[in-house]
């Protein structure tokens, strides 16, 4: 009979630090998921603000080229307007 109760005693002792054990890697594994979420939102955070300089700077850069094009275009008016100049002067 006492080997019995030994034998429970035991179990119940055992299943109750596994029980512990569980609990306290649960927790560890919770904050440390924790951490590594939060790491991963704030690295998110910096490359949308990387994302919205680039396309700042693409839009910067179409507008620059719309109007170099359209200074190259009024350059060549001028050009043939000073080719018809001299013509008519000579």
């Amino acid at each position: 009979m006492n080997e019995v109760i030994v034998a429970l005693i035991t179990g119940i002792l055992t299943f109750a630090g596994v029980v512990v054990t569980v609990i306290a890697g649960n927790r560890k594994t919770e904050k440390q998921l924790k951490a590594q979420s939060d790491l991963t939102l704030y690295r998110i955070g910096e490359l949308e603000k990387k994302q919205d300089k680039h396309n700042g700077l693409i839009d910067r850069m179409y507008h620059a080229e719309e109007k170099i094009a359209v200074n190259e275009e009024q350059i060549k008016v001028i050009n043939h307007r000073i080719e018809d100049l001299e013509h008519a002067a000579k």
